[in-house]
């Protein structure tokens, strides 16, 4: 079986402006379908090698393929679409394929407007495109498509959704080979080295109403920090990686398994460097252990502080309060840690105002860094539900955190875009004049943030960030005249929460009226009422941190038992009563409680 892996090539002048990233969906999906058995895979990087339709198809007409696969998040997926329309036209009868969490939630649209598409994968890939491979090599396809479970196909004018593949439960079976990469393509312009994204958790036991990843992932699960360490030094020694980023949502989240990883590289003084993305809230919960963590070689961290206006921040569900926020890139600061300091901006509410407002805030809290990004509104979160018929753009191109999706009451989309560029002017400006030359006492942090500078530098001058060149921003003179290109004859098809009946995997944030099943199961732990909103601490409850034991489950400890079986995502006993296999008795109305409904169970796929 001949597999060709493709990465669309989609660019948006946004995180990509700090290098070339290693994609790291293509490693743990080629190491798990080697693991099987499946060791004939070509990858093709679209969007780092830039390649035109034209180069791509050449590429293409070179390979004799059996199965051509796609990934795509919302702004790639007409990309995606694209590149498999093109493998269908050059080989007439391969299987396209495409992965991905736009695909996950959006199939039924996406097969109707890109019928050349055999399947889509839905949620985890791993698992669900080993046993793709496996029906098509055994000549069960498309006769038996029926039987694979996690994917979603079109059979005439229907589309049909298998019941849903359960998660893999022992993350550490899925080993990333990291060697179907083309090293020395990817490089981390701040420290002027390759870069890599592995990661050590999947998912988040939190449900923030503007974010669907623990809607993709259903549930929360921890590698072991040794075989984590394991991979970053392979990556070190056999692949000369300088620096990663941990992909995980929170990889704070679990204390124990943070620090164990955190001891594990400083046991073995690993040459390498690296970042991650986490909560203000872990940051104060672990001011004594951030020495530690630097000695790790943790040099960046980026802190969702998402917005300066405290009713941004209740109306994202992340209850955290501006206060805490300067406390936390304070510790930071202190400990020789790179901050970046995360913004949203573009509400239906936002002003002129508003916008200085976070001005003024992040000059008071002075991280190293700051970045505003556009309010992004995906289609399958809680939030852009709520936000009903506020939103008017379905152009999922632009869905790409530096476009305006949303068009603010107050002011235009001209106006946004140029009070956002007048904010990151100022902050930098003061940085390069005042900031990052003075740094004095540590060289290491001194020469990431002119590095950092650098690389913004080198994307303003190339007209690359926020997409600048293609919009024709030059400056406020040229608010009034910039050019979104939005294509309106996108539209969205339905509510994906009607596509995907069978899988309510967790219930919603806080503020509804049922909490998450893993914030039920630490309720439980501690003795609280499960059904009490007021009382679990799901996102946007209390300090968000689960208790140890709920931690411990995620790594091999128990909560309560069972433990989840293959199609239960209710964690332990917290909603209902369990067999000893696993195996839940009983369901909440439809399947809040994050078990798969009956119609799920059934072996008959589901039609929309």
């Amino acid at each position: 079986m001949r597999i060709v892996l493709i990465h669309p090539n989609y660019h948006s002048g946004g995180a990509e402006i700090a290098g070339r990233w290693s994609p790291a969906w293509v490693a743990y999906l080629a190491g798990y379908l080697k693991a099987g058995g499946y060791s004939d895979i070509r990858f093709i990087d679209a969007m780092t090698d830039n390649l035109t339709e034209d180069e791509l198809r050449a590429i293409l007409v070179e390979e004799k393929p059996d199965i051509i696969g796609s990934t795509a998040i919302t702004p790639s997926i007409y990309k995606a679409e694209r590149v498999l329309q093109i493998a269908k036209e050059v080989h007439p009868n391969v299987v396209t394929v495409l992965g991905g969490i736009h695909g996950t939630f959006m199939y039924s649209q996406i097969l109707h407007e890109a019928p050349w598409i055999d399947a889509i994968i839905r949620g985890e890939g791993e698992a669900v495109m080993l046993n793709l491979v496996k029906a098509i090599d055994k000549g069960e396809w498309p006769d038996s498509r029926g039987q694979v479970h996690g994917i979603a196909y079109q059979e005439g004018s229907k589309v049909i959704a298998t019941p849903a593949e359960p998660p893999i439960r022992d993350v550490d079976t899925i080993v990333a080979d990291w060697s179907i990469l083309d090293w020395t393509k990817y490089h981390y312009i701040p420290m002027n080295t390759r870069v890599a994204t592995p990661n050590m958790a999947r998912g988040c036991p939190f449900t923030c109403s503007f974010c669907s990843q623990w809607k993709f992932w259903r549930d929360y699960r921890v590698r072991k920090p040794k075989l984590v360490v394991d991979e970053i030094e392979t990556l070190v020694r056999d692949h000369n990686v300088g620096f990663f980023i941990l992909a995980d949502e929170e990889p704070t989240i679990n204390r124990k398994a943070f620090v164990a990883f955190c001891e594990e590289l400083i046991e073995r003084k690993l040459p390498v460097l690296w970042g991650i993305n986490t909560r203000v809230t872990d940051i104060l919960r672990d001011e004594d252990l951030l020495p530690m963590y630097r000695k790790a070689g943790l040099v960046h961290i980026s802190l969702g502080t998402e917005a300066a206006a405290q009713l941004n921040l209740d109306l994202f569900n992340k209850e955290t309060t501006v206060a805490q926020n300067k406390k936390a890139i304070d510790l930071l600061r202190a400990n020789g840690i790179v901050t970046e300091a995360q913004f949203i901006v573009g509400l239906e509410n936002e002003t002129l105002e508003t916008l200085e407002e976070t001005y003024k805030m992040v000059r008071e809290w002075n991280p190293d860094m700051a970045n505003w990004s556009m309010f992004t509104p995906w289609p399958f979160s809680d939030l852009y539900r709520e936000l009903g018929d506020t939103v008017e753009v379905f152009d999922f191109e632009k869905y790409n955190f530096v476009t305006p999706i949303m068009k603010p009451k107050a002011i235009d989309r001209g106006e946004l875009l140029d009070g956002v560029m007048k904010n990151y002017r100022r902050f930098y400006m003061n940085k390069a004049l005042w900031g990052y030359p003075w740094v004095r006492g540590d060289k290491v942090r001194r020469k990431y943030l002119l590095g950092c500078l650098q690389a913004f530098l080198l994307s303003a001058y190339q007209r690359q960030f926020y997409d600048l060149g293609k919009r024709g921003y030059w400056g406020p003179q040229t608010k009034k005249k910039l050019k979104f290109d939005f294509d309106s004859s996108r539209t969205l098809e339905k509510t994906p929460e009607l596509e995907i009946s069978s899988n309510a995997w967790k219930a919603a944030p806080k503020r509804k009226a049922e909490a998450s099943p893993m914030a039920a199961a630490a309720a439980k732990v501690r003795g609280e009422d499960a059904n009490d909103p007021q009382k679990v601490m799901a996102c946007g409850g209390g300090d968000q941190q689960l208790d140890e034991a709920t931690m411990a489950a995620a790594i091999g400890g128990s909560v309560a038992k069972p433990t989840m079986d293959a199609g239960c995502g209710c964690s332990g006993e917290s909603k209902h009563e369990h067999t000893e296999s696993g195996e839940c008795k009983g369901h909440g109305p439809e399947g809040s409680c994050g078990c798969e409904t009956a119609e799920a169970k059934s072996d008959t796929p589901a039609k929309v």
